[in-house]
């Protein structure tokens, strides 16, 4: 095997390690660990699928007679490992205090975590509304446990639940980390803090985007590429985006959206609104509109390619 001289380059990227810590005020004891590991949510997030769907998503040779039993292990390990996990978030937050109270931690994470136990069996309905809707609305699926198997916009949806709840209990840096695994597995991209209802439906999925504040009612379905995003981004005095403010589109009951279309800013798609494919919309829309993009001009002996504006039919 080849030998490089790598000791000056091992020597340079310590000299920068320290540099940027030095620089967010980041100061490690000998031993510790910073921030939360990667590797460990993915570990959690595949327990807390066997704890929610056992014979589906749990291990291969689990029987019905042992599923309690699995269950509480399962949960009771993935519980104590997301408590570490929150731990060092918190903890990485807590920094810059150098009155932050470690047992105040302790006891704060204990009941975030104890809290988002309380939740996953109301999580496990709304996947259970999510998996009815995906089978019901795509001709193509064969039953129910392929949608839970093969879909991606439920992998994407069980990721996102469980993120949510996360987020909602001021611990963002976990959720969006869970987010994004499911971001880099299914190319959709959820971001946590996004309001999503009951039977909400993905079909193929890739390229899908959510914005943090964007609020979905029940039983809305979107297409490949649709983006639910920001018109814009006030800044504040120094110029930098302001962050928390709502921004992204609300999509009440019963909406569809096609592929490829684009919603931006906080705008309301009333329920029961068709947005067809590729259509860009920034104003809001009264309940059972019907958007879509008027024939090309090519139909019409034009170049072709390029587009007419924007029909409107609304019921």
């Amino acid at each position: 095997m080849a030998v490089f001289e790598i000791e000056n380059v091992v020597s340079s990227l310590q000299s920068s390690r320290v540099r940027w810590r030095e620089a967010q005020r980041r100061l490690l004891e000998a031993g510790s660990r910073d921030l939360p590991s990667r590797e460990r949510l993915a570990e959690i997030v595949n327990l807390l699928k066997g704890v929610l769907y056992p014979m589906r998503l749990g291990p291969h040779e689990l029987l019905h007679a042992g599923e309690n039993y699995y269950v509480g292990h399962a949960l009771a390990t993935a519980l104590a490992q997301l408590a570490e996990q929150a731990t060092l978030e918190w903890r990485y937050k807590d920094r810059h205090d150098e009155a932050a109270d470690t047992s105040v931690v302790e006891a704060r994470v204990h009941v975030a975590i104890q809290q988002f136990a309380y939740r996953l069996p109301e999580i496990r309905d709304l996947l259970d509304c999510d998996v009815i809707a995906a089978y019901q609305g795509d001709p193509a699926a064969g039953s129910v446990d392929e949608v839970l198997l093969c879909y991606p916009g439920i992998l994407a949806m069980i990721h996102h639940r469980l993120a949510h709840e996360l987020y909602r209990l001021d611990l963002p840096l976990l959720a969006r980390i869970i987010a994004e695994q499911a971001h880099s597995e299914t190319g959709i991209d959820i971001h946590p803090g996004a309001q999503i209802g009951a039977g909400f439906f993905i079909d193929h999925g890739t390229g899908v985007v959510i914005g943090e504040t964007a609020i979905l009612g029940q039983r809305v379905r979107v297409y490949q590429a649709v983006t639910l995003g920001a018109k814009r981004f006030p800044a504040d005095d120094d110029g930098h985006p302001r962050k928390g403010l709502a921004r992204h589109p609300i999509v009440e009951d019963n909406v569809v959206i096609y592929a490829g279309a684009t919603i931006l800013g906080r705008v309301t798609i009333g329920q029961g609104s068709v947005i067809g494919g590729n259509v860009w919309l920034t104003q809001d829309l009264p309940p059972f509109s019907n958007i879509t993009q008027a024939r090309s001009r090519s139909e019409s002996g034009n170049a072709p390619g390029r587009r007419v504006d924007i029909e409107r039919n609304y019921a």
